[in-house]
């Protein structure tokens, strides 16, 4: 579908203005409450469609394909492993029964079990990951981070522009929206200091990024080409890659981030469909240094995506620190993919690949601390007066994310996470 087709669509399910979760988007997720297991869900409004009651009156009828409790399942794994002409046929008619015009759920004595109310359920991790890898792929992030930490007229080292850098993460650690963080314990050594101290991080951050969702196994030795990519990416999320600054510095030369990040990531639990985020495809930036072929792109794989965080100190107001957008990205979810993949790793569905942390090219849209308060120099004042350099125990980072265009919106809901004293 391109950007000039999308139809216009109503719901008879009461969407809020400014809903994230409107007739177009229908993200799936888990979820549970007091009287419900965990099961597989689509969010319209301020509501979730159980499909397991779908499934069960017969609603998927035609989709023999799918598993009698597919839909009671704690995970979203085997139902993406059906393949996108099943997952993508499941949210297409759900939007069907959703319509005004489709009167088979409304009028349907199962409606009320069918419609859960989203301020009674408990969001889970939408997917178990087996495998985690986050990249390195805002040029205005990096370039701030070499500013700082290098050379400011060499900010970018010299494989950038040629290759997605990234390092496999820690998957256990993920962690959905609303489960609070402990400020993770480790050893660090400033300039001033002639051994290393150990205590919990002084420099806790967070990182602005989003996560695709790998929807399709590989085999080891086979590799994913750009043009196939996105077949192989079932949705996004919102993704909150905790940082410790300062026991990363210290331990990352020479192999790279390890506790410094592994303590903690948090997502946002509803995973927005590639089908959903159609119409919002735009342009990437211009890569000005020629990549190599198995890199190089013939269509568009950036995503119109505003991004916003915000801080939110103990018993007080939630302060916006940060604007961003995913269309900054240089390296897209496609290369990305290709990268990983060029060597022969095989990859796994439910495997989470995160984009880095996401900044623009104006201060406001710096998508860390480090950045926003420029390693601690130049100190952001919220509401109330309160100042910050980096997180601090009892703040709430708060991420979200949403598309919109000619008056259709869709978006993510948010990814929100308390930070907690050290152990």
């Amino acid at each position: 579908m391109t950007n000039q087709d999308l139809p216009t669509l109503h719901s008879w399910v009461s969407v809020p203005k400014n809903s994230d979760f409107t007739i177009y988007n229908l993200p799936f997720g888990i979820f549970q409450s007091k009287r419900l297991s965990a099961r597989v869900g689509i969010a319209i409004g301020d509501k979730i469609v159980d499909l397991s009651v779908l499934h069960e009156e017969g609603f998927f009828a035609d989709l023999t394909q799918l598993p009698h409790d597919i839909f009671l399942r704690d995970a979203l794994n085997d139902f993406i492993a059906l393949g996108k002409p099943v997952t993508r046929r499941v949210r297409e008619k759900v939007q069907e029964l959703l319509l005004d015009t489709n009167d088979a759920l409304k009028e349907h004595t199962c409606r009320g079990k069918a419609m859960v109310n989203r301020t009674e359920a408990q969001m889970l991790m939408p997917v178990k990951v087996g495998d985690y890898t986050d990249f390195y792929s805002s040029i205005e992030h990096a370039t701030n981070v070499g500013t700082m930490f290098r050379d400011p007229n060499n900010a970018l080292l010299p494989n950038w522009k040629h290759l997605p850098v990234g390092y496999h993460g820690r998957a256990s650690s993920i962690i959905p929206s609303g489960v609070p963080i402990y400020r993770p314990k480790g050893q660090y050594k400033d300039p001033n200091m002639e051994v290393p101290e150990f205590g919990p991080s002084r420099r806790l951050d967070f990182e602005l990024e989003m996560a695709f969702i790998v929807g399709k196994t590989t085999k080891m030795g086979d590799s994913v080409s750009t043009d196939q990519a996105e077949d192989h990416i079932f949705g996004m999320v919102l993704f909150n890659d905790w940082s410790a600054r300062d026991i990363q510095a210290w331990e990352y030369v020479p192999l790279g981030p390890f506790l410094g990040k592994s303590f903690a990531s948090s997502i946002s639990p509803w995973v927005v469909t590639m089908e959903a985020l159609e119409h919002f495809r735009v342009k990437g930036p211009e890569q000005d240094v020629p990549v190599l072929p198995y890199l190089a792109c013939e269509a568009d794989h950036a995503f119109d995506i505003q991004l916003e965080v915000f801080i939110q100190p103990e018993e007080s107001t939630a302060s916006k620190v940060c604007t961003s957008n995913f269309k900054y990205m240089y390296w897209n979810i496609a290369q990305q993919l290709a990268h990983h993949t060029i060597n022969g790793c095989n990859v796994n569905v439910g495997d989470m690949m995160a984009s880095g942390t996401i900044s623009g090219s104006t201060p406001d849209s710096f998508g860390s601390m480090l950045e926003l308060a420029w390693k601690g120099t130049k100190p952001l004042t919220l509401e109330e007066g309160v100042e910050r350099k980096f997180i601090e125990d009892g703040d709430t980072v708060i991420m979200k994310g949403f598309c919109e265009k000619e008056g259709i919106r869709i978006g993510f809901g948010e990814v929100s996470s308390k930070v907690l004293p050290a152990k």
